[in-house]
């Protein structure tokens, strides 16, 4: 049997994730590269995000109960990371000069990475009972 979470809507997810963690790590490492020094938290933070985006593609995109772990504990921390960098941004704006793929909720994005890992994590949930061992 076919891991369900690696076709259909599941497919489109991976795909959303992928282009999130280029966007996300592509403008880190520019950022870095070039303007590290004006805000090195919030950069290091987008890089982070894009990393967390790349395991989290490659975890909805394997089929399996250990990748299925792996996507879990992916987009939850993406969740956590989303709504505390979010929150603090928008609390202390101060120490968020130039944004992040997370900060103010992901607005720069269109608020995707606040929507993204409850549509990953509602995902994994729907297809739970359906997993291979």
């Amino acid at each position: 049997m076919d891991d369900p979470r690696t076709s259909g809507p599941g497919r489109l997810l991976v795909a959303v994730y992928a282009i999130f963690a280029l966007a996300a790590c592509s403008r880190a490492i520019v950022q870095i590269a070039t303007e590290f020094s004006n805000a090195p938290v919030p950069y290091l933070l987008s890089l982070l995000s894009g990393i967390v985006y790349v395991v989290a593609t490659l975890a909805l995109a394997r089929p399996g109960a250990t990748w299925r772990r792996v996507a879990l504990i992916t987009c939850t921390f993406e969740l956590i990371g989303v709504i505390g960098v979010g929150l603090f941004s928008v609390l202390d704006s101060g120490d968020f000069p130039d944004a992040t793929v997370w900060s103010n909720f992901g607005q720069g994005y269109g608020y995707v990475p606040l929507v993204l890992p409850m549509i990953g994590l509602y995902w994994l949930w729907r297809t739970r009972s359906q997993v291979p061992s």
